[in-house]
This record gives C-alpha cells, sequence and structure tokens, in this order.
C-alpha cells in the first residue's frame, strides 16, 4: 500500500484491510508524506504484527512506493491498495477468486464493468480512463475494460518476475505494470473482475490530475512499442 498524506483515511483503510480473513501481511510505505500519515502508521502498527513499514525520505510518486512494497511482499497473493477509500478491500475476496481457483495468474479489477455500486464524480475523468484504456489495449492486444484501476492483484512469483523491470515512478505505474504483463501474456492467464468504486473528489484529496494523464499516455507508447 502506497500512503502519502492519507492522515485522514489511513488509519480506516488500514482498519479495512486487516479485517479481511484472507490478509496475511500488510505492506505500507510512507512516501516522505509531510501531514502525520507515518506517526499515524507507527501507532497502527504497534497493534499488529502483521503491518510492515516502509518510509521514503523524499516523494518519488506511487511507482516507486510500489516497487519498495514489492521487494518486501512474502504472501503467495499480492493485492494493490490505495491508502483513500476510493476501493473497498471487503472485495479482496472477489477480486483473487480467479488466482485462489488457479484459473488466473493476474486480475484487474474494474470499475466499468458490472453493477458494483459507483460514486457519481467526473465525467472527463472517466472518459479518459476509457480513452487510456482504449490506447492500451489497441497496443497490447489486451481486452481490458479498466487498465487504470488501483486494484490488481498477482501471484507473487509472477509480480517478483515483473517488478525488477518497473521504471514508472508515478502514476506511469499503471500503464507499465499492464505493458509488462502483456509482453509475458502467453504464458500468463489475465482476468478482470467487477469491482465498486467510491471516488474523491480534489477538494477530499484527490490527487491525480492531467499532467498525469499525459504521462500515461507516454507510457503507454513507450512501454507498449519499445518494452523499455
Amino acid at each position: 500500500m502506497p500512503a502519502y498524506n492519507e492522515a485522514g483515511t489511513v488509519s480506516v483503510i488500514v482498519e479495512k484491510v486487516l479485517k479481511q480473513p484472507c490478509v496475511r501481511e500488510l505492506v505500507i510505505v510512507d512516501d516522505c508524506s509531510s501531514d502525520d500519515t507515518w506517526r499515524v502508521l507507527q501507532q497502527l502498527a504497534d497493534g499488529d504484527p502483521r503491518i510492515r513499514l516502509h518510509r521514503h525520505e523524499v516523494n518519488q510518486g506511487k511507482g516507486a512506493a510500489l516497487r519498495t512494497a514489492f521487494r518486501q511482499v512474502s504472501a503467495p497473493v499480492v493485492i494493490i491498495q490505495d491508502a483513500d477509500l476510493e476501493y473497498d478491500p471487503a472485495e479482496y475476496t472477489r477480486v483473487i477468486a480467479p488466482i485462489v481457483s488457479g484459473a488466473a495468474d493476474v486480475v484487474f479489477g474494474s470499475r466499468f464493468i458490472g453493477s458494483e455500486e459507483h460514486r457519481v464524480l467526473y465525467f472527463w475523468h472517466a472518459i479518459g480512463n476509457k480513452f487510456l484504456s482504449l490506447l492500451s489495449n489497441m497496443l497490447s492486444n489486451l481486452t481490458l475494460t479498466d487498465m487504470e484501476t488501483c486494484f490488481k492483484a498477482f501471484r507473487l512469483e509472477i509480480l517478483r518476475e515483473l517488478a525488477p523491470r518497473l521504471r514508472e515512478n508515478r502514476f506511469g505505474f499503471e500503464p507499465e505494470i499492464t505493458a509488462r504483463v502483456a509482453r509475458v501474456r502467453p504464458r500468463l492467464r489475465i482476468y478482470e473482475v467487477a469491482v465498486s468504486y467510491h471516488g474523491r473528489t480534489y477538494e477530499e484529496g484527490k490527487k491525480i490530475g492531467w499532467r498525469d494523464g499525459c504521462r500515461a499516455i507516454l507510457a503507454i507508447l513507450r512501454y507498449n512499442l519499445l518494452g523499455r
């Protein structure tokens, strides 16, 4: 779990994560928060041995925080969770079910399929997400409906193979990991399941913006066409 200036939500999300019966460990990387996030995390870690904390001395971005976390994970199935409240840990069982059953190696939790509940927010954000998924699919030959989703689950051995190749420090992580998965797709089974989405407004702390969208386009082109 990457965390940056999420003091207002991180205790709630950590509690929700640890309530899930399938959670063996929770690796959290504080990406040099300037608020009370690190203090809150230390207090939480004192109360549960499953929490493993790491802190960046310089803010590097979501992708960098996830690379740090990936080096520490040991559970056989790994799922990415943001430190906000947009994705519900109660849906972990649904997300990892295709892996647990032996059907999948990688699972994407899609906000755009099924009938799960969604908060109604920004029209152009939705269009942007669908455009990025379309562009990614065109170059990767996948059929994902939500490439930008936070909820991505992996078999540990697959993640360990992919993680050393990752380069993107910020929100370019999503298209990069998707391209990396696609390039080894002939031996990977990729699934997608419906998840709910409780999006935040910018006033509530949402961080991603149009610059991140531009970076995502560059990442899609770079890692699908050049592979590096």
